[in-house]
């Protein structure tokens, strides 16, 4: 065994250049022509290669360093050839005609294995520097693979760093005995491969001189023979499939693996800006950033994308006929991305129901004339925000937000409820506080100036937060009926539709009655079905008798 040390060959004219990637480690095995180091030039990045087989025993570069030709890299320890051998070569030439020398004694070294035959040993795990039971978290070969001496068989980790477990042979990967997801220490048998013995003659030793005969003129000297020198390890096939997972053929480090596997992160998707094509930590981040981007603007456009949901394609319209574009205003933007929001994350359920209010509409419009004293107009409003307060209160379920954790349920001991209104810039929803403790005069009242101030547009953000529960009236407008959709963090939205007059049996005969039909939809995680049933029956059953909101 002789040390040799390791320089950086021609570089092709460049100098300085960045050495961008070290590939081996201090005590890994080497075959001639592996790659130790990566360095890169304003032009290109190359491989420096093992100029001998052996073993690393010191990198003298790091990361970020730069190097020129004959820069020392490192030091190997290696069998007597390359340079050694031509060392040994220049000291055993022989002496000049005119000194002849006597001719070498030469001792045969002793028989190797016939050449090509195959054996079967044991892929241990090797020395993992004090660490014990680590995780194997990669397998990198399969049954039939053919590999180099030094090539990864599986990568490992530990409590701080993950590393390749490198073939101590050159051969054909016979079996496994471990899959991901084991632990592994060292010693620890990883599988079989088969090994060929090589085929080459031995190289004889020198040995001690002996004289010529006296008579007879000396032999011609003879130089020693080249070092042996092992047979080259098979080739990998290119045609044997090595892993099927997407990202095993990826340019990436075991780090950089790591990290794709901690983020849920398929490496083949991942453009890759390092040297030769490798993924790096930034290109992984940025990708990242890229999806949420991506899911973010599905969600605010309101034209579909986002949570793995295609966007709808760009169409040309001008090409079916005149068009113009405008901008959307900001709180169209916000409604928008609100109700894709809600609409994706909520699973929404439904129920319909029809309020017979004729009594209700009787009572008000006998009220009209003293609301008009008092300075208010009392219109259905405060009625369905005093019975919708009323079932907040008879059925709390509703009365609920679910916790960001997903493990609790936020109940709330107060009554805020939503008021949508139609504006010129779009939907608003002022919100009225401690609804149960408020008359119908104060509601009248406090509705009427909320629907003002947001007309105007002089609303606060105060003013459209803490909400409990929403209610959507297109009574004015006309329908009967529509999905109202669920404005969490509330669990639940009444949509009012238009009163219409329709007959109703009594039991004897049918009479017309005034139908108002309602919507209630809610968050299914919340509410069940059963308290939807109860809620709406109550607030039905209120509205009917609004006698029943003294009880």
């Amino acid at each position: 065994m002789a040390k040799q040390v390791i320089k950086v060959p021609d570089l092709g004219g460049a100098d300085q250049v960045d050495v961008i990637e070290i590939a081996v480690a201090v005590g890994d095995t080497v075959a001639e022509e592996d790659a130790l180091i990566v360095v890169e030039g304003d032009k290109a990045s190359m491989d420096v290669p093992a100029p001998v087989a052996g073993k690393i025993l010191s990198i003298s570069v790091k990361e970020g360093d730069k190097v020129s030709e004959g820069d020392v890299i490192g030091e190997m320890e290696t069998e007597a050839g390359g340079e050694v051998a031509e060392e040994v070569a220049q000291e055993a030439a022989p002496a000049p005609a005119e000194a002849p020398a006597p001719a070498p004694v030469v001792e045969a070294a002793p028989a190797p294995a016939p050449a090509g035959e195959e054996t079967e040993e044991e892929l241990k795990v090797p020395d993992l520097g004090g660490a014990d039971a680590v995780d194997v978290i990669e397998i990198s070969v399969a049954a039939g693979d053919s590999v180099e001496e030094g090539d990864a068989l599986i990568v490992v980790e530990g409590d701080k760093a993950s590393m390749d477990v490198p073939s101590s042979a050159s051969g054909t990967i016979v079996s496994l005995s471990v899959k991901e997801g084991d632990k592994v220490s060292t010693g620890d048998v990883i599988g079989l491969i088969k090994t060929v013995s090589g085929g080459a003659a031995p190289a004889p030793v020198s040995g001690a001189a002996a004289p010529a005969p006296a008579a007879a003129p000396a032999p011609a000297p003879q130089a020693p023979a080249a070092a042996h020198e092992p047979s080259a390890p098979p080739k990998r096939d290119p045609h044997v499939e090595r892993d099927h997972t997407p990202s095993a053929e990826v340019y990436a480090g075991p780090a950089v693996r790591k990290l794709a596997r901690e983020l849920g992160v398929t490496l083949n998707k991942v453009k890759p800006t390092g040297p030769r094509n490798r993924v790096t930590k930034d290109d992984l981040h940025a990708y990242i950033k890229e999806q949420v981007k991506k899911a973010e603007s599905g969600a605010a456009g309101g034209v579909g994308g986002g949570i793995g949901i295609a966007p709808m394609p760009e169409i040309d319209f001008s090409q079916f006929g005149p068009v113009t574009t405008e901008p959307m205003s900001k709180i169209h933007k916000i409604t928008a991305a609100n109700m894709s929001r809600n609409w994706l994350n909520v699973p929404h359920v439904t129920q319909f129901d029809d309020a017979d209010i004729t009594e209700l509409e009787d009572f008000r419009k006998a009220m009209k004339a003293e609301a008009e004293k008092r300075g208010v107009k009392l219109t259905p409003v405060p009625f369905l925000l005093k019975a919708a307060a009323a079932a907040l209160r008879e059925v709390p379920s509703f009365n609920v937000s679910l916790h960001n954790d997903g493990e609790h349920i936020v109940k709330k001991d107060y009554v805020h409820i939503g008021m949508a209104v139609d504006t010129p810039k779009g939907l608003m929803v002022p919100v009225i506080r401690d609804v149960d403790k408020k008359g119908l005069y104060d509601l009248a009242e406090e509705a009427t100036a909320l629907a003002i101030a947001a007309r105007d547009g002089k609303l606060k953000p105060r003013d459209m937060q803490g909400a409990c529960f929403t209610i959507s009236s297109l009574g004015a407008i006309g329908g009967s009926g529509f999905t109202p959709i669920v404005n969490a963090p509330e669990v639940g939205i009444l949509g009012v539709s238009k009163l219409s007059v329709r007959p109703e049996w009594n039991g004897k005969e049918f009479v017309p009655r005034k139908m108002l039909p309602l919507a209630l939809s809610y968050d299914h995680r919340a509410v069940n079905g059963g308290d939807a049933g109860r809620f709406l029956t109550y607030l039905a059953g209120v509205l009917a008798d609004v006698r029943r909101l003294l009880l």
